[in-house]
């Protein structure tokens, strides 16, 4: 793609952003057709704190704001991103856990790991982003599946 396009792109996703928050929406998704086999999908969600009753098919819960808890017992249910060891997602796009299809994957859950090295891989606009392992250790869970979206912050792994 040209410098063009890449800025017309921007200002595209930006405007995505503004509409999204003008009409209080919380996920917007759009695919622009350049020609046969280009195109740019976008998809611009507002980050919500989510609860789900896992008992039963229950409606999801969006929140704006969580309330902070003070509680001298753990918590059962504590959220991945907030683990010391989570290797959160630095952008928006599609997680994959090879290089290729039918590769073996980067990690396994029980892996060690060395600082820096590659993780997944995560696609944004095209582009092939390797994710790194912020520090060694070894891959306590993986919370992400191949193929599958991520957004912005989201925990992709834990590496205690």
């Amino acid at each position: 793609m040209s410098k063009q396009t890449t800025d017309t792109d921007v200002a595209f996703i930006s405007a995505l952003a503004e509409l999204l928050n003008k009409n209080e929406l919380t996920e917007l998704s759009v695919k622009r057709e350049y020609g046969e086999d280009d195109s740019l999908e976008v998809r611009v969600v507002k980050q919500a704190t989510v609860v789900t009753v896992a008992a039963a098919p229950a409606p999801v819960v969006h929140h704006a704001a969580a309330a902070p808890v003070a509680s001298a017992a753990p918590i059962a249910h504590e959220d991945p991103a907030q683990h010391p060891g989570a290797v959160t997602s630095p952008m928006v796009g599609t997680v994959y856990l090879s290089a290729e299809p039918g590769a073996s994957a980067f990690v396994t859950v029980g892996a060690q790991v060395t600082e820096g090295q590659t993780v997944l891989i995560i696609e944004a606009m095209k582009t092939m982003n390797h994710i790194p392992a912020q520090r060694a250790g070894t891959v306590k869970r993986i919370l992400v599946d191949d193929g599958h979206p991520v957004e912005y912050g989201a925990p992709l792994m834990i590496i205690e």
